[in-house]
């Protein structure tokens, strides 16, 4: 064997030997690899409220309540007594809660909603009731819809966690009246009318029941 083609193959044998000894430290590179990007934070920061006025980004409250205004305090300080507190999803259940009493009171049945009454608004309603049954009335009621569901006022008291919001509803339904004979003595059965309300909730912030009572209507 000539000198210089041994030297070719003890040339080859480092180079391979040197090829192998990087992939063993360095590794390999199969197919596509996707190219690093900058890590997120961990967790945004979340929304503070502190001497009961609200971050400017909390569209929550700035959606259903003039900034600065009375509402709007009492809205921030809500939600540090309890972070969770949102007053969007909050209309979206008075909402639900606007229709369903209205027609348990309609109907004449309160069983279903009694829980979602403050002792003297059942009372009231009730009252209300019964005196229908007395004379002999009964009443038909057909909901249409809620047209409008709007944050009215708010109000909280630190020292005892209690917080009552007002809303606005404008309903729309038809309800007729009839007395025994079965004559329309309030209402009428073909025609919708629209009802107006202002309904006061009440709960105790920072407890485990998610449940808001009827205190008061208007």
């Amino acid at each position: 064997m000539s000198n210089p083609l041994l030297q070719l193959l003890v040339l080859a044998a480092i180079a391979v030997f040197l090829i192998l000894r990087l992939r063993g430290v360095l590794g390999t590179r199969d197919g596509f690899e996707r190219p690093r990007l900058p890590e997120e934070p961990a967790q945004r920061r979340r929304f503070d409220v502190i001497d009961g006025t609200a971050e400017p980004g909390d569209s929550d409250i700035a959606d259903h309540a003039e900034p600065g205004s009375p509402t709007a305090k009492a809205l921030a300080e809500m939600k540090r007594a309890e972070p969770d507190f949102a007053v969007g999803p909050f209309l979206s259940g008075a909402k639900s809660a606007y229709e369903m009493i209205l027609m348990a009171f309609e109907r004449g049945d309160l069983s279903e909603v009694r829980a979602f009454l403050a002792p003297q608004v059942a009372e009231a309603f009730e009252s209300v009731i019964q005196d229908r049954k007395a004379r002999g009335l009964t009443t038909q009621a057909q909901f249409l819809g809620t047209r409008e569901t709007a944050l009215a006022g708010a109000e909280f008291t630190p020292a005892t966690g209690m917080a009552e919001l007002s809303v606005r509803f404008v309903g729309e339904m038809i309800v007729a009246t009839r007395d025994a004979d079965g004559n329309v003595v309030e209402g009428d059965p073909k025609a919708a009318r629209k009802q107006r309300d202002i309904w006061t909730f009440a709960r105790r912030m920072g407890q485990d029941d998610p449940n808001w009572q009827l205190v008061a209507t208007a």
